[in-house]
């Protein structure tokens, strides 16, 4: 059953990435361009998402989900440096490919080349993340 819904579920989520534009990298790409023609219509979808993701934490507090373990926990309200540096890493791979993680997924049976050399950074880049982290930590730790 867990595996049926995921199914469906992920399914909705990259017909829902794919139909708001999220996977044109020219539109996101043109979100993104502040400085020059912007296309300010992708907020109407980061608040589409946010808004009812605030309000699921809300209702989930104390529930259990119908299948699977528990809920995520909501995220640390804490701006560090792994927030900040993590941020940049995400912002600037999101600028320069016009993906990120969704999207690319999403867009991966019609992104040809390009898409299939986008996701095999991006899990270089999730491979590669825990020793770097684990090494900045340690340096941190030692000075």
């Amino acid at each position: 059953m867990r595996v049926l819904l995921s199914f469906v579920t992920g399914g909705l989520f990259g017909l829902g990435l794919f139909l708001s534009g999220m996977t044109d990298t020219q539109k996101v790409q043109g979100w993104l361009d502040i400085f020059g023609n912007w296309d300010p219509t992708l907020a109407f979808v980061m608040g589409g998402a946010i808004l009812p993701m605030a309000v699921a934490w809300q209702l989930t507090d104390g529930r259990r989900p119908l299948v699977g373990g528990s809920f995520p926990s909501l995220p640390r309200q804490e701006l560090d440096r792994r927030l900040v540096i993590g941020s940049v890493l995400f912002g600037m791979g999101w600028g320069l490919a016009g993906l990120c993680p969704g999207p690319a997924m999403a867009s991966l049976s019609y992104g040809g080349f390009g898409g299939v050399i986008f996701l095999v950074s991006m899990g270089t880049g999730m491979i590669a993340a825990p020793p770097v982290v684990q090494r900045l930590d340690r340096t941190a730790a030692s000075t």
